[in-house]
């Protein structure tokens, strides 16, 4: 099977829904979106404008395994 996802405004979902219904289980399953991945799709683009406008601070592996090292240590007594 293929899968292709469409937009359609509200007032014609109704109309939609009934003609994808008229074709058998086996021809076409109908999956409709979760809001958690409406969400994540959300909080993913805020991030990566934040990136492109340089908003937002990136560590290297070393820096990280730095600050993770000084946070364990920190807890550790």
């Amino acid at each position: 099977m293929e899968t292709i996802k469409i937009e359609f405004q509200p007032n014609i979902k109704e109309k939609l829904i009934e003609f994808l219904n008229s074709f058998s289980k086996n021809e076409l399953h109908i999956i409709e979106e979760d809001n958690d991945f409406l969400e994540t799709k959300k909080r993913l683009h805020e991030s990566y404008q934040k990136l492109k406008n340089g908003e937002t601070e990136l560590y290297s592996i070393d820096e990280l395994d730095a600050m993770l090292e000084k946070t364990i240590s920190k807890y550790e007594s």
